[in-house]
């Protein structure tokens, strides 16, 4: 079995598969540990499948947070509860303890290794990577929201002409800022929103998302958008001037897409953002990949246990992965529309303010059950 990717679908999918003793390859282009472009906020959801494939969670003192406040571009804040809640950690702690769990289970972990291409033929894959060819019987693409496969494949996303549902571009920090660590924060500006949340050692996600427009005219100055557009809102006004921000650069990542993916491409089982990125403003990508790494384990393993065909492995799996999350990103395109304007965005949050039974609904249609 090969997996694409060694972000937190491909490891948590290489950590079961190897615990039913299949022999597992997992190929990554970094090096572990290393950071990725992330809002580093976890729905509950996922807790008890991290704990079962080895993460302590328990032991990690990690912030629980209840409660999201929103602003809108005039720094105007809404309060809302989270009905399930969530925690915060870092991706380059999350990702390295699940990288050394996949290692003490036998997943062969090639990391700085690129995959260049991928051929099907005769129920076997040919993975060409850096520095040889190797053979597996399955294959799953984990490589994220955008990869030369991607390319590659011709993968219909890649075709779509720039609109409201693509061409985004991201940034993140760590910082450390004062605020409650029971809360995360999205605070609108024009074109984007930024989040705000704790994670381990008293530290902060500082994380925001806008279009390559608002980049470009901003001279594709990280500095000079911050400082000409996000600095309208005096919420970010104020953490960007007065947070310690720990790294000297931010983390960086363009042509964010969330027009719709397939699931299988080329007899490859897609999984988290490969297969489709709900809106981060959704705070639920992390458990996605999760969740689609667990469906697509349990139909992989009915396959190599040869009680379903190749075609019903395939099948199943998009069934599956459709009626678990299909709704989610579809009512998150729907909200990703209302953000980042100054009409539209001081509308939609009044209307939740006023109606909090249809906050909490939005809220939970965005969200899972414990997996």
């Amino acid at each position: 079995m090969a997996i694409i990717g060694g972000g937190l679908a491909g490891l948590c999918l290489a950590i079961q598969c190897a615990e039913k003793q299949y022999k597992v390859v997992l190929f990554e282009k970094e090096t572990y540990p290393f950071h990725k472009v992330c809002g580093e906020y976890i729905s509950l959801e996922s807790w008890n499948f991290l704990q079962k494939l080895g993460v302590n969670l328990d032991a990690l003192n990690l912030p629980l947070i209840k409660s999201l406040g929103i602003s809108d571009i005039n720094g105007t804040t809404y309060s809302f509860r989270l009905p399930l809640g969530g925690f915060g950690i870092s991706r380059y702690f999350l990702d390295n303890a699940l990288y050394h769990i996949a290692l003490s289970k036998g997943v062969e972990v090639r990391s700085n290794n690129k995959v260049s291409n991928v051929e099907y033929s005769e129920e076997k894959f040919l993975i060409a990577c850096s520095d040889k060819t190797v053979r597996a019987k399955v294959v799953a693409g984990t490589f994220g929201k955008r990869s030369n496969l991607d390319i590659k494949w011709n993968r219909s996303f890649t075709r779509q002409k720039p609109n409201t549902l693509n061409n985004y571009i991201g940034v993140k920090y760590h910082v450390r800022y004062e605020h409650k660590p029971s809360h995360i924060y999205l605070h609108n500006f024009q074109k984007g929103y930024c989040g705000l949340s704790k994670i381990e050692n008293d530290r902060s996600c500082l994380c925001y998302l806008t279009t390559a427009q608002n980049l470009r005219s901003s001279g594709n100055s990280i500095e000079e958008l911050e400082r000409k557009i996000l600095y309208r809102n005096p919420r970010l006004k104020e953490i960007f001037t007065t947070a310690d921000f720990l790294y000297k650069e931010p983390l960086t990542i363009s042509q964010i897409s969330f027009d719709r993916k397939s699931r299988v491409e080329n007899h490859v089982l897609m999984l988290g953002d490969a297969a489709g990125m709900i809106s981060p403003l959704c705070g639920n990508g992390m458990s996605i990949a999760m969740h689609s790494a667990k469906i697509a384990f349990e139909k992989m393993h009915s396959f190599l246990s040869k009680k379903i065909s190749r075609n019903e492995m395939e099948n199943k799996y998009e069934e599956s992965w459709k009626n678990e999350f299909s709704n989610r990103l579809w009512v998150g395109r729907k909200v990703q529309r209302f953000f980042g304007e100054k009409v539209s965005t001081l509308l939609f949050l009044k209307t939740m303010h006023f109606l909090p039974s249809l906050a909490e609904l939005v809220i939970r249609s965005t969200h899972g059950n414990s997996f």
